[in-house]
């Protein structure tokens, strides 16, 4: 018996922004899907828009368990886990450990064909740099979001977020933020009042 996808299933259980007051909380399965879907369609903008090699199949599925091993460790406050150097290296050691833990709880056959899509040291460059930026477009729209429903309290994660988008100077977050990421301002009036309802 393997207790691997029962672990993977307690994504629900740990809750992101934990120092944060959130409007409405957020899962790490949420957090999870909504960091695959943004990966995927990043990766269909280099390759579609841009010409550019991606295979938006697969860096989805590395995205969906960009965050697994957070089932082991919870999930470490950004300002914690990059305060200094030794912190982000021992959470690195943490996070090894942690995926070997639930790599082990998978029969032995299988272990290479997850170890591929969660170890995020051993990703393509790629595919990691598209995870990341996804990762980080996840966070700044949960910002957009909590700001939209009047909580203060994500301004300054708002701003930080968008920041170190723009300074990826990658070109399919920018294509991403142009032309995406207003739509997440909007009301859902204001969504339906355009295309949408057009016959």
């Amino acid at each position: 018996m393997s207790h691997f996808f029962a672990m993977i299933f307690r994504m629900r259980n740990i809750r992101r922004w934990g120092l944060m007051r959130s409007v409405q909380p957020e899962n790490l399965a949420e957090h999870a899907l909504l960091t695959a879907l943004l990966a995927q369609g990043l990766a269909v903008i280099r390759r579609d828009v841009f010409g550019g090699d991606a295979e938006p199949d697969r860096v989805a599925a590395r995205a969906l368990l960009h965050d697994a091993c957070e089932i082991v460790t919870g999930d470490m406050p950004t300002p914690v886990k990059y305060h200094n150097p030794e912190l982000r290296e021992a959470y690195a050691r943490v996070e090894e450990h942690a995926l070997g833990r639930l790599l082990g709880l998978l029969p032995a056959a299988m272990r290479g064909s997850y170890r591929e899509v969660m170890d995020t040291r051993a990703l393509p460059p790629g595919d990691a740099e598209l995870i990341h930026a996804a990762d980080k477009i996840a966070a700044h729209i949960k910002c957009v979001e909590e700001l939209s429903a009047g909580n203060r309290e994500f301004s300054a994660a708002h701003s930080q977020t968008l920041k170190k988008l723009r300074g990826m100077k990658l070109r399919e977050a920018d294509y991403f933020i142009e032309h995406f990421l207003p739509a997440f301002d909007m009301t859902l009036d204001e969504a339906v009042a355009g295309d949408l309802l057009k016959p």
